[in-house]
């Protein structure tokens, strides 16, 4: 499985260094976790919290900022990953997962409040995103949300 990951800025120089490693190192991991063979294409926006927030309203209707938004293009079952279910690229015939939104300044922030710092924020807030995009959902306290959390776990090596 190739992992073609499309990057964007939205505000020059956003970000640390090593974020777009950091990325491809979680989705990578989460993508084979959950049995992804194919190759696959995903477009992951890094913004700041008034970007997320206007993405947010926009396209969720709520008004606040956030550390991640996932839209998925495809309807898939968690923990039941398809490749006959997805769209693909009509030209590379890659997997097109859908899109990531990131907020850098919620990962430097939370990633100091939790304790654990910036590198493992980013890399664990791909992993949660990149199960949205697989199907996985928390909308509630039931079952899905407890899958979620275990693959999350079980990908981030908890």
């Amino acid at each position: 499985m190739t992992l073609n990951l499309i990057l964007t800025r939205e505000v020059s120089g956003l970000g640390h260094p090593n974020t777009i490693s950091l990325v491809r190192k979680a989705a990578e991991s989460a993508l084979k976790a959950e049995g992804v063979a194919e190759d696959c294409i995903l477009s992951v926006l890094l913004t700041d919290d008034e970007g997320i927030r206007r993405i947010n309203r926009e396209f969720r209707g709520l008004d606040r900022p956030t550390d991640v938004l996932s839209f998925p293009m495809n309807d898939l079952i968690a923990g039941q990953f398809d490749p006959a279910q997805c769209e693909r690229d009509p030209e590379s015939g890659e997997i097109l997962l859908g899109d990531m939104v990131l907020s850098i300044p919620r990962c430097e922030e939370q990633g100091e409040e939790f304790g654990h710092g910036y590198n493992r924020e980013v890399q664990y807030l791909t992993v949660h995103s990149v199960l949205h995009l697989l199907g996985y959902d928390h909308v509630d306290e039931g079952p899905m949300k407890k899958q979620m959390r275990a693959r999350e776990k079980l990908i981030m090596g908890d």
